[in-house]
């Protein structure tokens, strides 16, 4: 299965009204990163255990270890949790700055280093989501493209 099914598989499994709200923030994430490397992350380990909810990835980040070791992964992830739809936005050296400048400004959302959460779409601007964003992207500098 390539990452196009796995994505739209992992989307259609999800229960209404989330599937879609995560079907509209997907083609939104896509108009603001158009030509972007899309991932999916199923959330398990190499040993087949999940250690985390399922995510959508957009872009190209490299992380960097304190070992020195890197690995590529996705900038951007879009992923549904138990309550909600959680957006992470990796990369942003100041763990301060997402809650500082957007949090306000979002809506119904919890704001952390790197992640934004929210029950539903109606409950945010999305806009002000997608400023976010933008933000992360362009304050890593990091090339989307596959």
């Amino acid at each position: 299965m390539n990452v196009q099914e796995q994505i739209n598989g992992y989307m259609t499994s999800q229960p209404e009204p989330k599937r879609n709200d995560m079907q509209v923030l997907h083609h939104r994430l896509l108009k603001v990163l158009p030509g972007c490397k899309l991932w999916f992350d199923n959330g398990k380990n190499s040993e087949n255990k999940t250690v985390s909810n399922p995510t959508i990835g957009y872009g190209l980040y490299t992380i960097k270890y304190a070992d020195g070791k890197t690995r590529d992964f996705f900038q951007i992830g879009l992923s549904a949790n138990k309550t909600g739809i959680s957006v992470y936005i990796l990369g942003i050296k100041d763990k301060t700055y997402l809650a500082q400048t957007f949090g306000k400004e979002l809506g119904k959302a919890s704001v952390t280093g790197y992640c934004i959460r929210f029950n539903k779409l109606k409950d945010i601007n999305i806009e002000t989501l997608e400023a976010a964003i933008r933000y992360g992207v362009e304050a890593t500098g990091v090339n989307q493209e596959s």
